[in-house]
């Protein structure tokens, strides 16, 4: 009997690895706000994030935000009403780059909001501050710019690959520069709370289109994490089917080219830990049936056996 227990070890080990995403327990808890790439105004990139078991949440990017935050309380995910949502539960913004898809919420609702910070490297902050919040184009909310300054917002200008605590939370970030139609830059966010990790990445077009490597220093720097089993989610954009032109991505990614970074990220992290990672699809531009060629392209060419989720406005999602 004493045999039989040691083959079963012996036979089970090799295929460690591969249950070890879906063991892992949920330490990350999502509120999609908003999740298409463009003209939706009512449903564009946005993510609240917070621990498990926390009400501390951050947002990342904030294309839609009074709209989504409602379709959450309709859906009972969050029983409060907006405003408090608004004003209380979200601790601050990171901001990936400055495209209206991705800020146009932040703005809008700024008259209503409380004070926070806003995360972004020193491109994203720079537009934020000479574009956005100026008293040419919005009032000023932000400590910075353009007199008089309502000091409503903190712009909190991030180093690459340093990282910070996230105030009022229990979180850290990481920010790492991606190309997005170069030179023009977007940001990658490497979210830590204790042990537990979770990657957002803003808009990106694939190295081998971008003439770049900045998604393969990204792999490399999370690789560790995923074979430790520590990664717990990845969500990265697939804005157009594979149809559409190299020449006009415009700094995005297709279901193939996904998938070509995905093998490029196991090369680093090992094919048989990618089995099972969780990969949320966001950015996905509503136009004809571009979602659902998407999402049957990606399902097609999964051959890393990824678990692909595809986030719906005001549907929770736990990692």
């Amino acid at each position: 009997m004493k045999g039989f227990y040691i083959l079963c070890l012996v036979l089970l080990v090799p295929y460690a690895s591969l249950f070890s995403q879906a063991i892992l327990k949920s330490a990350f808890k999502v509120i999609p706000l908003g999740v298409k790439g463009g003209i939706d105004e009512s449903n564009l990139s946005a993510y609240m994030l917070a621990p498990e078991g926390s009400n501390d949440y951050v947002c990342l990017d904030a294309g839609t935000l009074h709209y989504g935050i409602q379709k959450a309380v309709d859906e009972g995910i969050i029983k409060d009403n907006v405003t408090r949502i608004l004003q209380t539960y979200i601790r601050g913004y990171l901001v990936s780059h400055p495209h209206l898809d991705h800020v146009s919420g932040l703005i809008i609702n700024s008259p209503d909001d409380s004070a926070k910070n806003i995360y972004g490297l020193a491109h994203c902050i720079n537009i934020l501050k000479d574009k956005y919040f100026s008293w040419q184009n919005w009032a000023n909310f932000g400590d910075e710019g353009e007199k008089p300054v309502l000091k409503k917002y903190h712009y909190a200008v991030l180093e690459e690959e340093k990282e910070v605590p996230l105030e009022h939370t229990p979180l850290f970030v990481k920010a790492f520069p991606l190309s997005h139609s170069n030179p023009y830059e977007s940001t990658a966010f490497l979210i830590r709370h204790g042990e537990n990790y979770f990657l957002y990445l803003g808009d990106t077009g694939a190295d081998s289109v971008e003439k770049s490597n900045k998604l393969s220093l990204l792999w490399q720097h999370v690789a560790p994490l995923i074979k430790a089993g520590k990664l717990h989610a990845i969500f990265i954009e697939v804005s157009y089917p594979d149809e559409q032109p190299a020449t006009q991505l415009f700094g995005h990614l297709t279901p193939h080219l996904l998938m070509q970074e995905m093998h490029s990220l196991g090369k680093f992290a090992g094919v048989a830990n990618m089995k099972g990672l969780p990969i949320a699809i966001t950015h996905m531009k509503p136009s004809g049936n571009h979602e659902d060629k998407i999402i049957q392209q990606l399902k097609n060419q999964n051959n890393l056996q990824l678990k692909l989720v595809f986030p719906k406005q005001g549907k929770v999602l736990k990692f």
